[in-house]
This record gives structure tokens, sequence and C-alpha cells, in this order.
């Protein structure tokens, strides 16, 4: 694994208040993780105070000793809820990215004293968790995270005052002659360094009963960490080779995930996710991300995106490869729990996901659907090829035609937006008034208006390029002419549709590209066209061959990038204009529908077909 380079960690004389230097962190946060062990191994100090209530100490260094195995600390809390019959479960896990947790283990490595600081006198402020995204630490130094957020401190409350004044006690009664150095967080370092500079009195601390440590069922992970189990696996096998100023990128470990769960998709699913695809999943999650006004997304919001960019099969592959962590089994000394979110942390979100075609392993029977067939022996279906005739399945034909129609409407529609020009309202409406820039500069107290010329032409043909197949994939190319007035001539590269059979003569395969042209029977064979062979891709062939059989002017093609800049003279030449649609911009849902094609070993077929084809 390799780390990110970053700021270093700046010189923390500010926070030095006699022998007690303070270290101030955001709780289960792994940045702040890294920075506490660099802290600690760079100064050596004596003792170790972490802001952990002193009850839950023996759970929390039996729970270390199983690490990198995950634990989570459970006792009934009565106190809390002594105006209730029913007692409230609490769960703590002791993760290895949380700051405190690190502190301890570093500590326990060089042989330094380790104080838990909480005197579990009160129970503990829930103070609002209002802090800065931390990936801002690869941005900005330490120390200028730290004042940013100490520049607007949060409302004190009684509550806080009492609670830092346990901190404080217990800080005052550690060996006077050792270097002590305190790890507290972040929003109650104020409260704590207000409160040390007086003697405090010893607080009344309770104490917890029932305490147990469990061992969390891997697969509830997801729910109950802060930090995702993925990027915690990635932050326990980079802490060991961690150089002074590395760290872990989030936007690169989000990559890695969608990456991982791509190919777990593929395997499940038999299709594969494009890069246009993974640019639209980071472009997606990103603005999600800004939604809450973080830098980076969180799993819930990484989820939503690879459901909204992909589909649900994808958006599950997305959760359990990020729930997953290797040293976590089911197996234990411990008890194992299976633990919802909602009895960990307050205010969850949910997301329905649908599994639709998992893969057999995963796929349960359901007695009221009706089950696909499958060859009686392997290799039946195959048998009923003879090659000397092919067609398509009307009913699809149908979707593509229409596809192809709304291709046309859309690729108008670009280009008049190309020809709408905006402008101070004088004399006239025009094609009336443009809200958004009349509200972009309504400090000016002008109206804007719409100058819509019309655009003369129509769109003649479509290409759409799903993959530019240089790796060869897509080994299958053939051109069908339109059957009746109303359907397209089209010439298309696949998969070989025969190499996956789905009925007697039927084959299924997935479109690279194609190319649809109406009016329909002109078409030449054009992949023996030798007109077209300075080409350099497939899609290339087919751009050259719609520009070359439209008999419109303006020609639409659909695709992950542009075509080459030479292309729009060749276009001139023939008089027609190349229209750009970037397929990012198309509905995911609609692609992945309209990539698949079948082809039937004769028209004999067709009347089957619907009994083999979903």
């Amino acid at each position: 694994m390799s780390g990110e380079t970053g700021p270093s960690i700046p010189d923390f004389n500010s926070l030095t208040r006699g022998r007690f230097t303070y270290l101030p962190v955001v709780p289960g946060r792994l940045e702040f993780a890294l920075a506490v062990r660099r802290r600690i191994l760079e100064v050596q100090p004596d003792i170790v105070a972490v802001e952990l209530p002193e009850t839950l100490e023996a759970p929390y260094r039996d729970a270390l000793q199983r690490l990198p195995q995950l634990s989570v600390i459970f006792y009934r809390d009565t106190e809390s809820r002594a105006d209730e019959e029913d007692e409230e479960a609490v769960y703590v896990p002791v993760e290895p990215s949380d700051p405190f947790v690190e502190a301890i283990r570093t500590a326990q490595e060089i042989g330094t004293e380790v104080v838990f600081a909480d005197p579990d006198s009160t129970e503990r402020p829930h103070v609002p968790d209002t802090y800065p995204d931390t990936g801002a630490l690869r941005s900005i130094t330490y120390e200028q995270y730290v004042e940013a957020y100490r520049i607007h401190p949060q409302e004190r409350t009684e509550e806080i005052e009492s609670f830092a004044a346990g901190v404080a006690w217990k800080l005052q009664g550690v060996d006077p002659f050792a270097r002590v150095l305190v790890v507290v967080s972040l929003n109650l370092l104020d409260p704590v360094l207000d409160a040390m500079e007086v003697p405090q009195e010893e607080p009344k601390r309770r104490r917890r009963a029932e305490l147990q440590l469990v061992n969390p069922h891997p697969e509830c992970l997801g729910e109950i960490t802060v930090e995702y189990p993925f990027l915690m696996e990635r932050y326990e096998r980079f802490r060991e080779q961690m150089t002074e100023t590395a760290l872990i990128d989030r936007r690169h470990a989000q990559f890695a995930l969608y990456r991982e769960a791509g190919e777990s998709y593929s395997l499940n699913t038999g299709e594969t996710l494009h890069r246009w695809q993974y640019r639209l999943l980071a472009r997606y999650s990103r603005n999600l991300a800004r939604t809450h006004h973080d830098l980076a997304a969180s799993l819930f919001d990484l989820t939503i995106a690879a459901r909204s960019i992909v589909d649900e099969n994808y958006a599950w592959d997305v959760w359990e490869t990020a729930s997953r962590y290797s040293w976590q089994q089911t197996e234990s000394d411990l008890e194992t729990v299976n633990i919802a979110g909602d009895e960990v942390w307050l205010n969850t979100k949910r997301i329905r996901l649908r599994r639709r075609l998992p893969s057999t392993k995963r796929r349960l029977g359901n007695l009221g659907l009706k089950r696909r067939k499958k060859e009686k022996i392997p290799g039946e279906w195959a048998k009923e090829l003879d090659g000397t005739n092919i067609c398509s399945y009307p009913p699809e034909d149908i979707v593509i035609e229409d596809f192809g129609r709304y291709l046309k409407k859309k690729g108008k529609s670009v280009l008049s937006d190309e020809h709408t020009t905006v402008e101070p309202f004088t004399t006239s409406l025009l094609d009336g008034v443009d809200i958004r820039e009349t509200i972009r500069n309504w400090h000016e107290g002008t109206i804007y208006v719409r100058n819509s010329r019309k655009v003369h032409g129509e769109v003649g043909s479509v290409i759409v390029i799903f993959d530019e197949d240089r790796d060869g994939r897509y080994d299958y190319m053939t051109t069908w002419l339109g059957e009746h007035q109303n359907e397209s001539d089209m010439a298309y590269y696949s998969t070989h549709p025969f190499e996956h059979m789905v009925g007697p003569g039927i084959g299924r395969a997935e479109y690279g590209g194609f190319l649809m042209s109406l009016p329909a029977r002109r078409m030449y064979d054009v992949w023996a066209d030798p007109d077209y062979d300075f080409a350099e891709t497939k899609a290339e062939r087919l751009l050259l061959a719609g520009l070359d059989y439209s008999i419109q002017k303006y020609v639409v093609y659909v695709a992950a990038k542009p075509p080459r800049s030479v292309f729009r003279n060749i276009a001139a030449r023939f008089g027609r204009t190349i229209v750009y649609i970037p397929i990012g911009q198309l509905s995911p849902v609609t692609m992945k529908k309209i990539r698949v094609v079948h082809v039937l070993d004769g028209h004999d077929k067709r009347a089957q077909a619907k009994e083999f084809l979903w």
C-alpha cells in the first residue's frame, strides 16, 4: 500500500501548558489517528492521557489485544435512563483508525504509561460534531485546522463544564514530574484548558456494571463504524510503514473501492463498467459530499452514487466491498453479535437496494416467478444453429428505434442551445425571459431575455459508441438492413452472440457501438467497404459510414469522448455537421437496457424467442 505526500505535522508548542501538551483530535477519523501516532513516536512522552472513561479501561485494553480484529464494548446504562423502566444498551466500537485507540496502541508499543482521563463522573455531553472535513489536512497544516475550528467555539453548557472539570481533576492527579501528552476531542479542548487553570475537586464517580466485550459480525461493520471497513483496512496496513509526511488520500481510496466493487459487479452480472461511468461516479459522489459541506463522500453517499450512475446491483457490490474487513471472522473466542446501525448511532439513514439477476450462488428460488429455461444437456441450443440466416428480435427493434428518435430530438435540442443567445431586455421579450441569467445579475436591475435562432436541417444518421474497443473484445461485426420503411439500416460491432446462447438458436450479445440510418435498405456492408479502411477504430468506421449514408445535414455522435478533429473536416466535405453528445449525459439505466442485443438464427426463432429472453 502506498501513501500520499502531505503536509508535515507542525510544532504544537502553542498547545503546551507546562508539562502538559495537548493534542486535539476529531474522534474516529484516520487523519487524526495518523497525527497521534506520529506525535507520540516523535515526542516519546512519559504519559499518554486519553479522553476515555476509566470504567471502560479494562475492556478497552482487552479489545486492543485483539486488533486488527474489531471488538465492541457492550454495557447497560441504568443511570442515564433512571426515569424509564427499560435499560439502555450501549455499544462502543473499538476501531484501529480512531485517534484514541491509536494513542493507546502506540503508547503501549513504546512502553509509555496510559491514563484514561475521563473519571466517568457524568454522562459525556452530546456536543454536536460540526467539525470541518478532515480531508482538509491534505491542503492545510494540522495547526491551521485546529486554529480554524477554535475561532468559532461552540456554546458551553453546564454539562460541558462539569465534564471538563472531571477530566482536569484526573490530569492534575498524574505524576507531577512526568511529561504528559493529552489526547482530547477538539470540541472539548478549550473547556479542558480553562478547567486546568484552577484546582479541581474529586468528582463523584460511577461504576458501570455488566461490561462485556463482543465480536461484531462481519456483515454489520459497515453500519456501526465511523470509518467504513475498507478504509480502516487500508489504514491498518498502512500504519506500520507510514513515513513522516505520508497520508492516506480518501479520494484515492474511494476510487479503489469503486474499482474493486466493479470487479465483483462484472463477476456477478457479466457487465463491465467503463471509464465514463467511473468519471460520473467521482463527480456525482463529490457533489453529494458538497451538499453536506464535506470534501470527501461518506459510504452512504458512495452507495447512492453507485445506484444512481450504474444500478442497484452495483450499489450492493459497493456496500459489500466497503463493509469488508479481512481480519473479521464470525468464529471468535468472544460472543459474535450482529448489531444494527441504529443501535449505535442516532439519526441513521436508510437505503433500500433491490438486487436483480444476482449470481447463482446468491440467488434464492422464488416459487412465484417463472423460472428461466435451461438446456437439458450442454450444447443443446447450439445445435439449432445453421448459419444461413440471422435476424433481430422485433420488440428490441422497437425499443432501439425509439431511442434513435430520442437522440435525434436531443441532437436538435443541443443545436438549438448552441444557437441561443442571452441579452438584456430592451424593446422585445424575444423568446421569453431567461430566469437564470436575470437572477444571476439581479444586482444590476436588468431583465435578460433569450434569443433562439432557428436551426435549419434535420438529423440523419445516429452513431452510439459504448466502447471504442481498442482491446479487440467486440469481434462480431455485421450490417443489418431494415425490414420496412420505418426500420433503420444498422451496422454494429458486439461480442459474439452465439458464444452466449440463451435459447435454441438465440444468442445474447453486448453492443460495443452501432450506427442507425434511414431510409432503409440502402446500406452496403460497412465492415467490408474499402472507402472506410483509413479509419483507425471500429467507432471511426461507423462515423464515416454515418456521414456517408446520412441524407440530412446533421449526424449525432454519442460517445465517451468526441471524435478526432479531422472528422470535422471530413464531415464538411460531405456537407454534414457532427453533433457530439457525451454518453454520460444519457440515463445509465436506459443505456444499460439498449446495450443488450439478441441475434436469432432465422425468422422461425421469433415465435418462441419471448420464452427465452429477459
